[in-house]
């Protein structure tokens, strides 16, 4: 029977589906498509291709998070049971018609998996002394970066096959979701069920802050999806570029940790609009000085910054939206993020076909990030650091 879980476990069991979900689902194909350009197995148009309609499918995953009609732990597991399962065909097949397929439910059932997360673990984990556990649960996304992109280090140091990789991390996937299934918590309970009555009101969608994190979306997937491949173009030793993908998920996990700090400091808006200007600044140092070092601190800036974005943007969904209407907003802000990241790959795609690099769409990228931000510096009042 389903118990009623402590603090620890929320935030455990919410930061083991992220690492699955978002570093294996979502994020995995970055630091193994160096591997499959390497095995001749596509090409960057190809990559772009399949890296879009990811996102799509991340899109749509979005838009159908707003309306979940099952319990949200059957969603969990079954949204993690399909990405074992398309990560498992990734690796099984040179099928580009089964990889879009595979790379499209991964994309759904991901941003179904960090919709539910975000809205349930962050209420369940609100209030001034388990709100410090929000940052270890966002923290995940982090550390599933880094255990795939470290393990794809080691796994190029060995010389195997992308499909290779792509097997392991499916059954890693699969072990983790019947991890997940064994435990037999109920670790995010239903809300009650007013947000549909008569005398409800929905609360209004804040396009001061879907905006910029729309632009957050298109501004961090270029070095999301190209990172290793634009470090590969400098020095091609797996031991140099293959560093930047881990480097990346670890500044991504230690961010939300240490940010989680600084709550009861900065309200949510200003340590967004920090972040995302750091963001900004760290997309443009490739762009201006193309070198290992600049791709490192992309990786920093860069990964550093968007998981901050992301867990202080669902807490201010809440702060706007309220208990009743948070997952609805909180889908509503994914599915514009994701709007954002599917033209991400096409633009970075076509600028290194045509002109021969990726510091085109790195400069607009980071123009996006800073011109986004206005509407929420005009909404000034919630600026104050007792807002949260």
């Amino acid at each position: 029977m389903p118990v009623k879980p402590s603090p620890l476990l929320i935030a455990f069991t919410g930061s083991l589906c992220l690492v699955l979900a978002m570093g294996i689902g979502r994020f995995a194909y970055t630091p193994v498509l160096p591997v499959m350009l390497g095995d001749g197995l596509l090409d960057m148009g190809a990559a772009g291709a399949i890296a879009s309609i990811h996102f799509i499918g991340y899109a749509m995953g979005a838009l159908a998070a707003a309306y979940v009609i099952t319990t949200p732990r059957a969603m969990l597991v079954g949204s993690l049971t399909i990405i074992a399962v398309s990560t498992l065909a990734m690796g099984m097949t040179d099928n580009h018609a089964v990889w879009f397929g595979a790379r499209w439910l991964a994309g759904f059932c991901s941003a179904l998996i960090l919709v539910i997360v975000s809205t349930y673990h962050i209420r369940d984990l609100s209030g001034p002394k388990h709100s410090n556990l929000q940052g270890w649960v966002f923290a995940g996304v982090g550390g599933g970066i880094v255990l795939v992109g470290t393990g794809v280090l080691a796994m190029m140091i060995i010389a195997v096959t992308s499909h290779t990789i792509w097997l392991s991390f499916g059954v890693l996937a699969v072990a983790g979701t019947v991890y997940l299934f064994a435990q037999q918590v109920d670790f995010t309970p239903h809300l009650p069920d007013t947000a549909g009555s008569a005398e409800h009101q929905r609360t209004p969608l804040s396009w001061a802050i879907i905006l910029p994190y729309a632009a957050m979306g298109f501004g961090y997937i270029v070095p999301a999806t190209y990172l290793p491949v634009m470090a590969q173009e400098i020095l091609p030793s797996p031991l140099i570029f293959g560093l930047g993908w881990p480097v990346f998920g670890a500044a991504a996990a230690i961010s939300t940790v240490l940010i989680g700090r600084l709550q009861s400091r900065y309200s949510n808006r200003q340590i967004w609009l920090a972040a995302q200007v750091v963001m900004a600044l760290g997309l443009l140092a490739p762009a201006v000085s193309p070198s290992i070092v600049a791709i490192i601190i992309a990786a920093l800036c860069v990964g550093g910054t968007f998981m901050v974005i992301t867990m202080v943007g669902m807490k201010e969904a809440h702060r706007i939206a309220g208990p009743q209407d948070a997952q609805l907003h909180v889908a509503a802000m994914t599915f514009a993020f994701a709007a954002g990241q599917i033209a991400g790959p096409f633009v970075a795609g076509w600028a290194f076909e045509t002109l021969g690099g990726f510091s085109y769409p790195l400069i607009l990228a980071g123009a996006l990030l800073i011109i986004s931000l206005v509407p929420m510096l005009a909404k000034h009042g919630h600026l104050r650091p007792d807002v949260h």
